[in-house]
């Protein structure tokens, strides 16, 4: 039977909601497919459902032929396993904790490794258990401090997440590349482009880690790709740093008064007009090293300082810091901090001072130095004295000061070279849609998954794992298929496959209606039927435009001679048609 409009659960809105951002929001909540429930938490509903399921048997069909097996697990689970791993404190305010009435903590999962691990624990014991990998499609749960764009960043959303075990790293190797591939077809089928960028694990740990990035200019990551076919997101580049360089016979640093010049901007502007360079060059913000001063926030809640140098045409990209410095939290020092550091001369930082003592020394501030791999010995600079007015100019890196660690925290330009030489990168922005890591022995060693091997040796199992965002999915596809009417569902994932509208107040045409549907249902083919009888014709057309099925067969005015009108939404070809033609193409 196919779905009646008169009686189906379903209300779409002429208006969009009030809250939201993006396109796909907007269409999603007008045609009725979700309801907000609560920032970031929403309801399915039936249109919605039946595209989210869709989109999951892709999935599923796509794991299965790759070898993997389905199972579901709670998403309330106990502290104990999380506690074991490190990840009960590294998730931070991300992670929704409660207790039960026996005061006992329990959590909602953001991610399941630990479940997972302690499964295949409790059940496999032997190599030849090995390999395996298992899956499920689950909610999951992540308190985010702004969720927005409807489904795109919300609190509860719905992943499929897969994790494979071995028991050598060759057979780890070879079951990431299966769920690759399988991955790759999955996009494929979904009509979602793609670009494969290496990752950083976060706080999943792990080794290899590859994000499939969907590109959108509504993307929340940025990424850089090369014409050689290096890409990367921009947590994971790495800087291409110059070769160090002699200092033996570079002239001694001098400190120079430069008043009034606390920014990059200022400081270059009056070197020229001061202190030009004896080359006849002109100073840039280059020839600086700026002295950024970062507060770290520790798991334990305490808060640190570091100062970070980098070259003053570059800013501090904070995505990067966070994971320079993860799992601590990162923000820019605050007047406060400066104002019980008085070492720290804000304005005028710099890695050295008169007394030739340096930052990360106890001598001077206490405070841990990091530099940007371009700061390498032999390279001159001009920083700031740590003294109100002055800076310091010809002070050579590795000679005058030294440092506690080189950190990837500068933004990337485009431009810059790509660190396996295949040439300059340009940005570009996109959004998450699957993520595949070797997480290695990390969870294993943690909670004890160790098998015997051939030759009766207990060995630590090596995993990977493997997440698809399928609500984002669901809001991407959205956001890349639609007009100024509404949805254009691809057909591999769109709630029926043909939306029959009925108009007119002649019954012939709904006879004909019911004549044509049993037609296509006798084809197998899931009918949504508009059989509304005091609605209006345009009311009819909006709705079927706004819900987005991308064949609409209208029958109307000219049911009477035999003939139909066949709309195609992704096209905009609209014919019309004898039944029978209609019904053929319908169902070839």
């Amino acid at each position: 039977m196919p779905t009646r409009l008169t009686n189906y659960f379903l209300r779409t809105l002429r208006e969009d909601p009030a809250d939201a951002e993006v396109t796909s929001h907007k269409l999603l909540v007008r045609a009725g497919y979700i309801r907000r429930q609560a920032p970031g938490v929403f309801a399915w509903l039936p249109l919605g459902l039946r595209v989210k399921e869709k989109i999951e048997r892709i999935i599923r069909e796509e794991m299965t032929a790759a070898g993997a097996h389905e199972v579901h697990f709670p998403a309330l689970l106990p502290r104990e396993p999380y506690e074991a791993t490190g990840r009960w404190e590294e998730y931070g305010d991300a992670l929704f904790r409660l207790k039960d009435r026996k005061d006992a903590d329990y959590l909602l999962a953001p991610t399941h490794e630990e479940v997972f691990t302690l499964l295949v624990k409790d059940l496999y014991s032997s190599y030849k258990d090995l390999p395996l990998t298992i899956f499920q499609i689950q909610d999951k749960y992540r308190d985010e401090a702004r969720p927005r764009a409807g489904l795109l960043r919300g609190r509860e959303f719905t992943m499929k997440d897969a994790y494979s075990f071995d028991y050598t790293d060759e057979g780890l190797d070879a079951s990431y590349l299966a769920q690759r591939d399988a991955y790759e077809r999955i996009f494929t089928r979904l009509g979602l482009s793609y670009v494969i960028v290496q990752a950083d694990a976060g706080a999943m740990g792990g080794s290899r880690s590859e994000e499939f990035l969907h590109p959108t200019p509504v993307g929340e990551d940025t990424f850089v790709r090369s014409p050689g076919g290096y890409a990367a997101n921009v947590e994971a580049f790495t800087t291409v740093a110059p070769p160090a360089r002699s200092y033996e016979k570079l002239t001694p640093q001098e400190v120079l008064d430069t008043p009034g010049t606390p920014t990059i901007a200022t400081l270059v502007d009056l070197a020229n007009e001061k202190h030009p360079r004896p080359d006849g060059r002109a100073w840039t913000a280059a020839d600086t090293l700026k002295n950024v001063v970062l507060a770290l926030t520790n798991l334990d809640g305490t808060r640190e300082l570091v100062v970070v140098g980098l070259p003053g045409d570059r800013e501090v990209d904070l995505k990067r810091a966070e994971v320079a410095f993860a799992p601590a939290e990162v923000d820019a020092a605050t007047d406060d901090d400066f104002a019980k550091h008085p070492g720290l001369v804000k304005g005028y930082i710099g890695p050295w001072s008169p007394d030739g003592a340096v930052l990360g020394e106890e001598s001077a501030t206490g405070i841990r130095y990091v530099v940007d791999p371009r700061v390498v010995d032999g390279s001159g600079w001009i920083t700031g004295a740590n003294l109100e007015g002055k800076h310091v100019f010809g002070l050579v890196a590795g000679r005058d000061f030294g440092w506690d660690g080189v950190v990837e925290v500068a933004e990337v330009k485009p431009g810059d070279p790509a660190p396996d030489g295949s040439g300059p990168v340009e940005l570009a922005r996109g959004m998450e849609i699957g993520h595949v890591f070797q997480l290695g022995r990390k969870y294993a060693d943690a909670l004890g998954l160790k098998v015997l091997d051939e030759n009766g040796k207990l060995v630590t199992v090596t995993m990977g794992s493997y997440g698809i965002g399928v609500t984002r999915i669901l809001a991407i596809i959205a956001e890349e298929n639609n007009d100024d009417r509404g949805l254009i569902w691809p057909e591999s994932v769109a709630p029926f496959d043909v939306h029959v509208v009925a108009t007119g107040k002649d019954e012939a045409a709904y006879d004909l209606a019911e004549d044509v549907i049993a037609q296509l249902e006798d084809a197998r083919l899931d009918v949504l039927y508009d059989d509304r009888p005091k609605v209006s014709p345009g009311v009819k057309f909006g709705d079927a435009e706004l819900i987005g099925v991308p064949r609409v067969l209208v029958v109307g005015r000219d049911a009477a001679q035999g003939e139909v009108e066949l709309w195609n939404r992704r096209t905009g070809d609209r014919r019309t048609l004898p039944v029978a033609e209609a019904v053929a193409e319908l169902t070839a």
